[in-house]
């Protein structure tokens, strides 16, 4: 999509007086939030909702020009490629002290707002829970042709093969992703497409954020649809945090950083705890019940600030044959 041509919806309108916010995060998950907090504060918004890539590039183009106040991303890969080009503005002390140092910039240009683990989802019905692989890696195997579903050009997995090629290098990572096109991984639009497939037993399998399963679930409880995790320490159990980020050279910085800190507050933590079934980075705020806590688990560990170089990534994944 051309970053030109993608400004969509708006909440709030386009008075020149609202705070203006580029969210890669769509408005059906978080556009009643920014209602409250306009109900709370006074603060008008004009949310215009797009791919969080699109609108980095966006920003990029428009550059000191941009309307945008505040980028709300749900690729924490969009926000390195902004950092990088030194389109952010700082956050407070106070703002980036609310989260835990691994899950904001250390040169305080965005802070994490929630976190989204990398599961396997797969069908109870069809599939032995004990047969589950142990490792993103044992999906190359023969075994799982044509059985593990991918959403090569959704954010989420771009920003875990930007992760694979960080900590492994890119001929591990084309490998990988060679290994995945030679097993025919069927190709789907997002995790939503991934989940709603699995559980009508369209594909066995298929690699998502964990939080798409749960909201399934709630909606309705009999889906045979269930999150695997990963052992310990491997890739495919990633967390990938959404970030919030004052745009720099914004004229309503303050205000930016009060939406920001609204985000990090309980009210809005908790609103993604209990509405969107993701973890919690600030507030004080626990997961639901129905999640694995992040601290029994040894996380990978990969650096946020370095997932820019999401073109290169793109190229691979184009190159390797598994988008089709």
């Amino acid at each position: 999509m051309a970053a030109t041509a993608l400004l969509a919806g708006a909440c709030g309108g386009d008075d020149d007086a609202a705070l203006v916010v580029y969210s890669g995060r769509g408005e059906e998950l978080v556009g009643p939030l920014f209602e409250r907090f306009q109900e709370q504060t006074g603060v008008q918004l004009d949310v215009r909702y797009g791919d969080s890539a699109d609108l980095a590039l966006l920003i990029g183009e428009e550059g000191d020009r941009t309307p945008a106040d505040v980028f709300y991303s749900q690729s924490p890969g969009a926000v390195a490629f902004l950092a990088e080009r030194d389109l952010l503005g700082s956050l407070s002390d106070e703002t980036l002290g609310s989260v835990d140092a691994a899950l904001r910039s250390p040169d305080g240009e965005w802070v994490g707002v929630t976190g989204r683990q990398r599961v396997l989802v797969y069908n109870a019905d069809e599939v032995d829970a004990t047969g589950l692989p142990a490792s993103i890696d044992d999906l190359t195997d023969p075994e799982y042709r044509g059985r593990v579903a991918v959403a090569p050009g959704n954010g989420s997995f771009q920003d875990f093969v930007t992760a694979m090629r960080q900590t492994r290098g890119d001929e591990a990572t084309e490998e990988w992703l060679a290994g995945m096109a030679a097993n025919d991984s069927p190709n789907y639009a997002k995790n939503s497409a991934i989940v709603d497939a699995v559980a009508r037993g369209e594909v066995l399998m298929g690699l998502v954020n964990h939080y798409y399963n749960y909201r399934a679930l709630a909606e309705d409880g009999d889906l045979p649809s269930r999150n695997h995790l990963f052992e310990d320490g491997d890739l495919g159990a990633v967390i990938l945090p959404s970030t919030a980020s004052v745009v720099a050279g914004s004229e309503r910085a303050e205000d930016a950083e009060t939406l920001i800190r609204f985000l990090l507050s309980s009210d809005g933590q908790s609103y993604f705890a209990e509405e969107t079934f993701e973890y919690p980075l600030a507030g004080g705020v626990e997961p639901r019940a129905e999640l694995p806590p992040l601290s029994g688990q040894e996380l990978p560990e990969y650096d946020l600030g370095r997932l820019s170089d999401l073109r290169r990534t793109v190229e691979l994944i184009r190159e390797s044959g598994l988008e089709q």
